[in-house]
């Protein structure tokens, strides 16, 4: 049995906290507010109030009542909030107060948007710090995210860095997004994860005793247009999609994770709808 601690306990780490309790380790999980924090006690969750922009002591008093062999981040940048430049920061701060506090492994939810804007396969090789410095395909969100994972990386400590792709589940539908797209692509491949997933990639990387980064997105998949189209039709909705277009885009690839001896709940994305 570990002693895990989930920082952000949200879509992702809420369900997240859950599984590993049923798994039968100790699992404690935040919350920003107070009554966020209400609300996960409520499903029997050993939550605790904790906010990444307090300074450095409180956060390593907080991490240290809980004794955790592994910290797990689950929080989300925050970039569509226009707080993105602060994510990297948090990420500092809690690496800092997880060694002070001798966590043995961080495991950092990432998200498959440190990638460039290529269209390509992309191997988790193909997003560096190094090679967004002087690379302008890499947005700033990548860059950005690409410095947090640098702090994990360095930290000293055991870790795992898990890439998500597009999260969807049983009320985040993907049909809801369609009508938000500005156009849709017949050539763009839809790179997706469901929830199941992203909590069975996780809990498999923080057990998993090598430093890794992985990709995780169901292995796979058909293009936008007719993921989206997909979608629609199985709600029964007769909903145009967003205007159609012919634009390339990348694809990433989970082949490293089914290395690693990850199998997945679901192989293609038709299955998630």
């Amino acid at each position: 049995m570990k002693t895990i601690t989930i920082i952000g306990g949200g879509w992702l780490g809420r369900p997240l906290a859950h599984y590993l309790e049923t798994i039968g380790h100790k699992v404690f999980v935040s919350k920003t507010s107070s009554d966020g924090v209400k609300t996960l006690e409520e499903e029997h969750l050993r939550a605790f109030q904790l906010n990444l922009d307090d300074d450095i002591a409180a956060i390593k008093t907080s991490l240290a009542s809980h004794h955790p062999d592994i910290v797990i981040g689950c929080f989300p940048p925050g970039f569509r909030r226009g707080k993105g430049d602060e994510y990297a920061h948090q990420w500092k701060k809690l690496v800092e107060a997880c060694r002070e506090t001798k966590v043995t492994k961080i495991v950092m939810v990432s998200s498959t948007t440190v990638y460039p804007n290529i269209a390509k396969d992309m191997l988790e090789r193909d997003a560096t710090l190094a090679l967004a410095s002087s690379n302008d395909t890499f947005s700033d969100n990548a860059k950005i995210m690409l410095q947090a994972e640098q702090y994990v990386i360095d930290s000293g400590i055991n870790y795992g860095i898990v890439r998500c792709s597009g999260l969807i589940g049983a009320d985040r539908h993907p049909s809801r997004f369609a009508s938000k797209l500005k156009q849709v692509s017949d050539l763009a491949p839809a790179n997706m994860l469901h929830l199941t997933d992203a909590i069975g990639t996780v809990s498999y990387i923080a057990m998993h005793n090598n430093n890794v980064v992985v990709n995780a997105t169901t292995p796979n998949t058909v293009n936008k247009a007719e993921f989206y189209q997909s979608a629609l039709t199985s709600i029964g909705s007769e909903e145009p999609l967003p205007p159609l277009v012919h634009i390339a885009d990348k694809r990433i690839v989970s082949d490293a994770l089914v290395e690693l001896g990850y199998k997945f709940h679901h192989q293609h994305t038709l299955e998630l709808i």
